[in-house]
């Protein structure tokens, strides 16, 4: 058998075990990972333990790159989980969630709430690292689906779409940043057209989310957990004289409820711009990292909205808060173990080289590498990476623009949020979608929704740019 359809072969069947093993049997999400990245390295094939060929190269192990993507995944994210939940619970248990909805749907009018979230993501976006920002503003999605009575999966699913969004397009997010400097498209010029072409795949997405926050309808309950249940156009509530709501139930003021969240976001930011700028700083680099910054929210939480409780209450409701990330870490870490093991593996190279034979119209070229590697690897940054490097050779003999090229590496990527996607895991965790089905319905979907209107709108450029 030819090595890369046995590469193909075994990520294919990794991928429907653990499909099989989630839904059909009593094996955990996370075991059922595990199994599949075995599975896909083994057939694969690649060595169980790391070996030394006769040439003295080293490679790489199936138990190593399986260690090395959880370790991996997690150090990128664990941390900011930990400290985001904590945040969290203190701004659910203290009234500022409560007080921040209803300023928040004041502001943007009743039944907008999935606007209004959509467009925070996409702006968001651009300067903090997606996964980061679907923790730091669940808290807000939680207390607006409380007080307006509108799923969580909907409002949470629209920040997401338009945090998914950004991060794949607009710079200066990695991802679009490499692709222009790749293919030799000036960032300016990347930013516009990836803003502007964004925004129709927003639109569609947010019609979406409506829909699909109906046909998955769940409401926070006070003990952290969710109830799921039919939806009725009843629930909905009018939300009336929100002043008097927020002066009856006693909710800390405006500005300290915000300050965990905003805080955080202008120090991520602050360190984005300076390196556009070209200003290196140290101490603003320092406060700039997500974890510092999550961190010094957090504790603006503790100390602005629970000053006055004891020690031991305050602890205990981070305590509480905290207990559920073990589950959220543990199956962010397995997709990564599964997109590493496919990375060490070789089945991207292996998609790539297919992909640049098959008869496609050349706009889609860039656009099928980038599906295939979001697909195999589960990140988007890699995937328009690795689109972006893999199409730069055929660039002579296509008749395609550059700009067009890179852009269609990004739109590739946001195709396939899946089982080895990190942020799929900590979407789905964090907002109680634990059915194989409704995830599929909810961060799968979405993406490839999005991507759909961004093919239409590529070919349509395609007739233009040249």
């Amino acid at each position: 058998m030819d090595e890369s359809i046995r590469m193909l072969l075994g990520l294919i069947l990794g991928i429907i075990v653990m499909i099989l093993l989630v839904s059909k049997t009593k094996v955990h999400t996370f075991i059922a990972l595990m199994i599949a990245s075995i599975i896909t390295g083994v057939i694969g094939g690649m060595p169980l333990v790391d070996a030394t060929t006769v040439d003295g190269e080293k490679i790489t192990g199936l138990v190593t790159a399986i260690k090395d993507g959880f370790g991996n995944t997690l150090k990128s994210t664990g941390i900011i989980i930990g400290l985001g939940v904590m945040m969290g619970g203190i701004l659910e248990k203290s009234g500022a969630a409560e007080r921040m909805a209803y300023s928040f749907i004041k502001a943007v009018g009743k039944k907008k709430e999935e606007w209004a979230l959509a467009i925070t993501g996409w702006f968001i976006s651009i300067p903090v690292f997606a996964d980061s920002a679907i923790v730091i503003f669940a808290p807000l999605c939680k207390a607006i689906s409380k007080v307006s009575g509108k799923s969580i999966v909907g409002l949470a699913l629209s920040m997401a779409a338009g945090l998914q969004l950004t991060h794949c397009l607009v710079p200066p997010t990695p991802g679009p940043v490499t692709a222009a400097a790749t293919l030799g498209v000036d960032v300016g010029q990347m930013i516009l057209v990836g803003s502007l072409i964004s925004i129709p795949m927003l639109i569609v997405a947010v019609f979406y989310c409506k829909y699909i926050g109906k046909k998955i309808y769940q409401i926070p309950t006070e003990n952290g957990e969710y109830e799921r249940k039919e939806f009725k156009a009843e629930y909905i509530k009018s939300m009336e004289n929100l002043d008097a709501l927020i002066s009856e139930k006693n909710l800390p003021k405006l500005g300290i409820s915000v300050a965990p969240i905003v805080v955080p976001l202008v120090l991520i930011l602050a360190q984005t711009i300076c390196k556009l700028a070209g200003f290196q700083n140290s101490v603003l680099a320092f406060f700039g990292e997500p974890i510092i910054a999550l961190a010094i929210g957090t504790l603006l939480a503790v100390y602005g909205l629970m000053a006055k409780e004891k020690n031991k209450a305050v602890l205990h409701v981070m305590d509480d808060a905290i207990k559920s990330t073990g589950i959220i870490m543990l199956i962010t870490g397995a997709g990564g173990s599964l997109g590493n093991v496919v990375k060490v593996s070789g089945v991207g190279n292996a998609l790539g080289e297919l992909v640049t034979k098959l008869p496609l119209p050349a706009i889609l070229i860039p656009f099928v590498i980038a599906a295939l590697m979001r697909i195999s690897l589960g990140s988007a940054t890699v995937a328009i990476t690795t689109a972006a490097s893999l199409s730069m050779p055929l660039m002579g003999s296509l008749s395609v623009s550059p700009l067009l090229m890179a852009i269609s590496c990004c739109v590739g990527a946001i195709s396939f949020s899946y089982f080895n996607d990190s942020g799929f895991w900590v979407w789905n965790e964090m907002f109680g979608v634990t059915e194989l089905k409704d995830q599929v319905r909810c961060k799968t979907a979405i993406s490839m929704i999005m991507s759909v209107v961004g093919v239409v709108e590529l070919l349509i450029l395609s007739m233009f740019m040249h």
